[in-house]
């Protein structure tokens, strides 16, 4: 069950109704979490019927053409085919997903939007990610080494320590991994999560980094690693197929094959 940062002494209430225009073909019914802190009102569920013989397969489809035809001031993050995918990121029929890639028609009944479970929400579908990257920089996400550079080409690597990327470089950093990690919902400020701590590996394995000792002690704290209990939502929820959980794991024997 997804849970949400709510504004103190608030609960979501019933909001508008937009009727599907006259002469819909196929409509289909969204409810779509509203919630502006400038306004001062409590968040609310807006109803929105769509026809979606007019827009395409997808739910961030049905999302910009509520934008479009029905309420302007629906705000959400999307920035697909322009170098940014993950930003669409949001909680739909109960799952963290992409809203570019989830299709309308894989949801029975109304469909339920909500934003990424456990974020303080900026307005409506776009939460606060501030606290989520200022962890990613935490783990210095860049190639680290102490030797010189060759002089006449890139540091190379062996087609097998490049396979062993495969699975973590992928990572589009959206978040639906660590905003359905239970011990993250608890520890948010602590523990870096799955997405994070997924990041992190991949700084770890990689052949050409000359910092191991170095990342491996910068996690070796009771929160920032060890907060994981295996749940495993990480895993399920992730819309590139990627194992965090597994990640998350490597790490652990790396730091007791170190002692």
């Amino acid at each position: 069950m997804a849970e949400f940062l709510l504004p103190k002494n608030s609960k979501i209430k019933k909001g508008r109704h937009h009727k599907a225009p006259d002469g819909a073909g196929k409509t289909r019914r969204f409810k779509v979490y509203r919630y502006d802190p400038d306004s001062g009102d409590n968040p609310r569920t807006d109803t929105f019927e769509v026809d979606t013989e007019k827009c395409g397969p997808m739910v961030l489809d049905a999302l910009i053409q509520m934008k479009g035809d029905t309420d302007a001031t629906l705000t959400f993050r999307r920035s697909c085919r322009e170098g940014i995918c993950g930003s669409c990121a949001m909680n739909i029929d109960g799952t963290n997903t992409l809203a570019c890639t989830k299709p309308i028609d894989e949801v029975k009944g109304e469909v339920r939007i909500y934003p990424l479970p456990h974020l303080p929400v900026i307005k409506d579908l776009v939460p606060d990610m501030t606290t989520f990257y200022a962890q990613y920089t935490s783990i210095e996400p860049w190639m680290k080494t102490d030797s010189p550079p060759p002089s006449n080409r890139e540091r190379l690597q062996s087609p097998e320590d490049r396979a062993k990327l495969d699975g973590l470089y992928e990572c589009i950093m959206c978040a639906c991994c660590s905003t359905s990690c239970p011990s993250y919902w608890w520890n948010g400020e602590r523990y870096l999560g799955p997405a994070i701590l997924l990041q992190a590996y991949r700084w770890l394995i990689d052949s050409r980094d000359e910092a191991t000792g170095e990342r491996l002690d910068d996690l070796e704290d009771p929160f920032r690693l060890y907060r994981c209990h295996t749940i495993m939502n990480c895993t399920r929820t992730c819309p590139k197929n990627l194992n965090p959980a597994q990640a998350i794991g490597e790490i652990k024997k790396m730091m007791v094959a170190r002692r």
